[in-house]
This record gives structure tokens, sequence and C-alpha cells, in this order.
């Protein structure tokens, strides 16, 4: 499996549980995504990011599918504008 894992910093905190009521729509909608688990932040440390999602995929291909899905898509339009950083890291599940 391949675990696509998103940390997500918001300008506006308040975002970030919005957020996560949106990506949590997605496993409905995409049936590229195996599975969705959205987390937000308890500690509110400096070093720490709002909201992190992670979705796996049965490969490479399938992930890609998810990115270019219309559903995908318009969420990622409205999250950027409200991104301050975010990072990724794809990674086969051991």
């Amino acid at each position: 499996m391949l675990l696509h894992v998103v940390l997500m910093r918001f300008t506006d905190s308040a975002d970030a549980s919005q957020a996560a009521e949106r990506l949590r729509r997605l496993a409905d909608s995409v049936p590229q995504i195996r599975s969705l688990d959205v987390g937000l932040d308890i500690t509110h440390s400096e070093q720490s990011y709002d909201l992190a999602l992670t979705t796996r995929h049965s490969d490479p291909a399938e992930l890609a599918a998810y990115q270019n899905h219309p559903d995908h898509l318009a969420l990622a339009a409205w999250l950027r504008p409200r991104l301050a950083h975010r990072a990724v890291v794809d990674h086969v599940e051991r």
C-alpha cells in the first residue's frame, strides 16, 4: 500500500476544522482512496501543523488518479489560498 501523508498549516488555524470535514468527504466520492484519515493538531506548538491527512492507495497510478480527480482538484483550489505551508511524503507502508 502507498501512503500519501500531507501536513497543512493554515494562515488562519480556524480553517482547519472545515478543511478536515471537506477532506473526509473525499473518501465517499473518490474511488481511488482505499482509506483516509484526517487529524487536527491538539498541542498547537510553534512546530505544529494544524492538520494531518493520510490516504492509502494501491500504487502510484492510483495516487495520481486521486490527485487528478475533479473533487480533489476542487478541494485543492479551496485549500490553496488558505495554506501558509504544507509538507508531503509518499511512502510504501511496511
